[in-house]
């Protein structure tokens, strides 16, 4: 007489369920709710695998059947193990979900803009897929009518002979081309005709991309299980990895934003007010006072305003705004005016002209085309070699 049932209901077998049938339903059951599958059902996987422990262990299932769960308690003989080790030594010491056999991953690019992993967006994408044909359940035809290849004998691979010389032949070895390397074949009229005996089908999958704010250039999301099917294997994963776009304002140096602003010499010098659009269009106002004094290529610092961190969205990293400074164009005052604006700014330094100084004229350079001229001249010169030479004397 059972004392309670408990781990039999959790396992879906019966009190006099043998060795072997608990086994099997604790395979199923395992991988059905293996967290790596469904995250949600961990405690569901932690009861499952305790129930196993005790009734594959005849000691421990005697014991169950006698006084229940909590003889086992009382007995000691409560493993208390790991599920997950559980799971291992069940499946071969190596049972997580990603170390069985499974087809290749897809790895696909997707470009997203600064804007998108500044404040988070959801992008769907749509992908073709190998899925098993479910007409023939992946078989590729009906059940029973393979046959071997008639073009390899079976082996899925063709050997052909070519001459190559007078003498001489070569043999080449490929896969054979009618069976897939597969060795066997199903006759026109046998071949499922949904996927023309290929066992799988290709179809049009939608996966909903989720971009959390923060998110980094070439940060990879994976879909577990998403990826082709094949008979015989797990599916693979689809990898997406994220391809940030250049952005016309703002550059990303890691969790900080770097921005350029134009402002004029008399903003530089005597203040000035600028109005900044941030990615989740929000309005800053820049200022500085009069007399504070910013030098071409200065840069400073907003605190916050950068971009947001990973999984930490209400922290932001810094934005730094280097300041690029507009000088007027020459001849902008009248000369009788430049006095009194001297008179304005810091003096000038005293410079001794000693007598033998050559004075020369300064110009403008006249763009790349007078620096090619330069370098022409240069490049003549070295073909030429050293003027004045020695020469080879003829006679």
């Amino acid at each position: 007489m059972v004392h309670e049932t408990g781990y039999y209901d959790m396992l879906g077998v019966g009190p006099s369920a043998s060795a072997e049938e608990i086994k099997k339903a604790y395979r199923k059951l395992a991988l059905k709710y293996h967290p790596d599958k469904n995250p949600s059902e961990g405690e569901r996987f932690k009861h499952i695998s305790q129930a196993y422990e005790v009734l594959s262990d005849p000691k421990k299932r005697d014991l169950y059947d006698q006084g229940g769960e909590q003889a086992i308690k009382d007995g000691g003989m409560s493993g208390g193990g790991s599920p997950m080790d559980i799971f291992n030594m069940f499946f071969g010491g190596g049972g997580r979900m990603q170390r069985e056999k499974r087809g290749k991953n897809v790895v696909h690019q997707l470009s997203v803009t600064l804007e998108e992993l500044y404040n988070g967006a959801t992008r769907k994408l749509g992908l073709q897929k190998n899925v098993i044909c479910e007409k023939c359940d992946g078989y590729g035809g009906k059940k029973g009518a393979l046959e071997k290849c008639p073009s390899c004998k079976g082996r899925g691979m063709q050997v052909k002979v070519q001459q190559i010389a007078p003498g001489m032949i070569q043999q080449i070895q490929s896969m054979c081309a009618d069976c897939q390397g597969q060795g066997e074949k199903f006759s026109s009229k046998d071949r499922c005709k949904a996927c023309n005996g290929h066992k799988v089908e290709r179809k049009k999958k939608i996966l909903e991309v989720h971009i959390d704010k923060g998110m980094k250039d070439g940060q990879k999301i994976t879909f577990h299980g998403e990826g082709d099917q094949e008979p015989g294997l797990g599916p693979g994963d689809v990898i997406i990895v994220l391809d940030q776009k250049e952005h016309a304002a703002f550059q990303r140096q890691e969790d900080n934003l770097l921005t350029k602003m134009d402002i004029k010499l008399v903003e530089a010098l005597c203040g000035f007010k600028k109005m900044l659009q941030t990615l989740d269009n929000r309005t800053l106002l820049i200022s500085t006072q009069p007399g504070e004094v910013v030098k071409n290529s200065d840069r400073r610092v907003v605190q916050n305003e950068g971009m947001p961190l990973h999984r930490q969205p209400y922290e932001r990293g810094q934005l730094f705004i280097q300041f690029q400074v507009e000088f007027p164009e020459k001849h902008w005052l009248p000369e009788h005016l430049m006095f009194q604006l001297e008179r304005l700014l810091p003096p000038r330094a005293e410079v001794v002209v000693p007598d033998e100084a050559e004075e020369v004229d300064l110009s403008e350079v006249d763009g790349p085309s007078q620096q090619r001229r330069s370098f022409t001249r240069d490049e003549a010169e070295e073909e030429e070699g050293p003027r004045g030479g020695v020469q080879c004397q003829t006679q």
